[in-house]
């Protein structure tokens, strides 16, 4: 290149940073992805890890916008937190009353929930499991069951019932869905944790049972045989209900799937490029093998 190209040449663009927020967060693998998307898509940006402790949420979360960072993702037990801080939240984040990405635009941040588009993508193309007409069982109304409802029920299952340890967290997410699940004509509602109903198409662990290594929150034959069973976790957390899904002679699938595809979903959030997850997945699961 002569002298006068480099001087015309278009100015390299600056590095955006990203990070997961949450605690704990060393076992993480978003910066594993983001730096595949990264890479595949051309991006300029650098994404890490911040430990902020069980109370120190918002502090961490300040100072990194204060830094000039560009956005980030939220764990568990942060989620709500994280949408309550937000100047503006999207449509599935609002109803979820969750948020696990935050996009630090300078004139107010943006909450986003991309867990449940990820889950669908995950379920209907990674699995090739068609939702439309199923009865699904959702497992735990925290932050996780939260920010995959809305997304479900705009696949137009033919039922969905949700369970949760405690009666009133479930009652009340029900009623915030309830316009949507209308709209999208699937029956929804509540049932007991121990007794929810039998032979559901779709079983999906969101609830803290795996991390926790207890046992399945539900009875055996809440799943169909030839259904199947997603746990949300990944690893050996996920082994047991995994277990649990397949001794029914069901599908089981773990979450890596849906970590791969709500990360893609944020990406796209973040730069406006949407990356392709299929190869970042098959180079995570051999990470992890």
């Amino acid at each position: 290149m002569s002298s006068i190209d480099a001087m015309n040449a278009p100015a390299p663009m600056p590095t955006a940073r990203y990070a997961v927020i949450g605690h704990p967060v060393a076992h993480s693998q978003s910066p594993f992805i983001h730096t595949q998307f990264a890479q595949q898509t051309g991006e300029a940006i650098e994404y890490g890890r911040i430990d902020c402790g069980p109370n120190g949420f918002a502090a961490a979360l300040r100072a990194f916008a204060d830094s000039g960072a560009a956005g980030c993702n939220v764990t568990v037990p942060f989620k709500f937190e994280a949408a309550a801080l937000a100047a503006v939240c999207s449509e599935r984040a609002r109803l979820a009353g969750a948020a696990n990405t935050l996009r630090l635009d300078a004139g107010g941040w943006l909450a986003d929930n991309t867990d449940g588009v990820g889950l669908r993508r995950d379920i209907e193309q990674g699995a090739g499991f068609a939702l439309a007409g199923r009865r699904v069982l959702l497992i735990g109304a925290g932050g996780a069951g939260a920010g995959v409802l809305g997304p479900l029920l705009e696949a137009r299952p033919g039922e969905l019932v949700l369970v949760n340890r405690s009666a009133g967290r479930p009652q009340a997410l029900v009623e915030r869905h309830a316009s949507l699940a209308r709209a999208c004509d699937v029956v929804l509602r509540t049932a007991p944790l121990a007794a929810p109903g039998q032979g559901f198409d779709l079983v999906i662990n969101a609830s803290a049972s795996s991390l926790q290594g207890a046992a399945v929150p539900v009875p055996r034959g809440a799943l169909a045989q030839k259904g199947l069973g997603v746990d949300l976790m990944y690893g050996p957390p996920a082994q047991g209900f995994l277990d649990w899904a397949t001794q029914q002679g069901a599908q089981a699938r773990d979450g890596l799937g849906m970590l791969v595809e709500q990360a893609a979903e944020a990406f796209f959030l973040w730069r406006g490029v949407r990356p392709q997850a299929a190869p970042v997945l098959q180079a995570l699961r051999a990470r992890l093998a």
